[in-house]
């Protein structure tokens, strides 16, 4: 009896809401960013489809900085992606490729950069956060369902890297979300928890919260300083014998191929009490809620697959689909154009948009 009783009160107060709305604050009072007009991404301009930078908020009122790709030959309502990734990169890096290939094949596309980093607002810089993140992609598509020339009804997204856990977090919670396209995932959350391979403990885990609690005491006055440190240079990284995989993050975020200076990888890393944020953390906590498409696509190679195969696992229904690309490597997936499969994320997308 307690339980209904509580629950009566939960539909109760809902519905005294709904009946009697208080007036609110203009939510689109955005903050003003300064935004690089000329072309500063790490691949090269295509002549088939339009570019422009754009902002939203999100329900936080943090104000997103993107950019917004469109058919040259748009004709009437066009369905759109929102793109993001991976974690701690840029849209000039990743997810602008994406965006633009995407774009040439009749979507309109937007890339963004998360809160707190790249030219998104957000005080402190390159801080993160699962529930933000999340709420950013949702936001991308509040935008994305206002705009005249699209089809707010033919929505999907793409997650790169720790993006790709952080999409299929979004499309759990916004039936909007029509279609998800997962690649080369991370699930953050158990990555922080677990460390690599799920080779961290308990013990281990409680250290790190330990020193970061130290270090939230000793940065108080300052706001937070301490940094986790960007991708190693390339000779460093071959010179230390780090592992394959630490080595293909120095290959693309440190050198011409595809660093960037707005990319927290390419440079001091993320803050260290961000850290923290994903140890106690859990996305996808009902991937049955997860009731439109998903395509899962992972590199044969890569280190992450573990991952992506066992979060798929965890999916139901008959609208999901898994993709293993051969010989390719976590990082393959973030620009190599031979080894994405752009030709089956479309056909995905078009399949499922519609």
């Amino acid at each position: 009896m307690r339980i209904l009783s509580i629950a009566f009160l939960v539909m109760a107060t809902f519905s005294c809401c709904v009946n009697n709305p208080v007036e609110t604050t203009n939510t689109n009072n955005m903050q003003e960013l300064n935004l690089t007009q000329e072309w500063d991404k790490v691949f090269p301009k295509s002549d088939k489809v339009n570019h422009k930078k754009v902002t939203f908020h999100n329900h936080f009122g943090i104000t997103l900085a993107a950019d917004l790709y469109t058919p040259k030959d748009e004709n009437g309502k066009l369905p759109a992606l929102a793109i993001s990734g991976p974690f701690g990169a840029v849209k000039e890096q990743s997810s602008g490729l994406y965006a633009q290939t995407m774009a040439e094949r009749g979507f309109i596309t937007l890339a963004f950069d998360p809160s707190f980093t790249g030219e998104s607002g957000g005080q402190p810089r390159d801080m993160f956060s699962l529930d933000i993140n999340t709420e950013d992609f949702q936001a991308a598509v509040d935008y994305l369902s206002n705009l005249e020339n699209v089809d707010a009804e033919k929505i999907g997204i793409i997650g790169i890297c720790g993006w790709g856990g952080i999409s299929l977090n979004a499309a759990a919670m916004d039936p909007r979300i029509k279609a998800t396209v997962a690649v080369t995932m991370y699930d953050m959350a158990r990555i922080g928890a677990n460390g690599y391979f799920d080779q961290g403990t308990a013990e281990q885990r409680y250290e790190s919260k330990k020193q970061i609690a130290e270090l939230r005491t000793k940065e108080y006055q300052t706001g937070p300083q301490a940094t986790a440190g960007g991708c190693l240079e390339p000779e460093q990284a071959e010179k230390t014998n780090q592992p394959d995989f630490v080595q293909q993050y120095s290959a693309y975020y440190k050198t011409e191929r595809g660093y960037h200076p707005r990319s927290v990888n390419s440079n001091a890393g993320w803050h260290t009490q961000a850290q923290a944020g994903w140890t106690n953390t859990a996305i996808l906590v009902h991937p049955e809620d997860l009731r439109n498409s998903v395509l899962i696509v992972h590199g044969e190679k890569a280190h992450s697959r573990y991952m992506g195969e066992e979060t798929f696992k965890k999916l139901k229904g008959d609208n999901k689909e898994i993709i293993i690309v051969p010989d390719a490597t976590h990082t393959d997936l973030y620009d190599q154009m031979d080894k994405i499969p752009f030709d089956k994320i479309t056909s995905f997308f078009q399949n499922n948009l519609k």
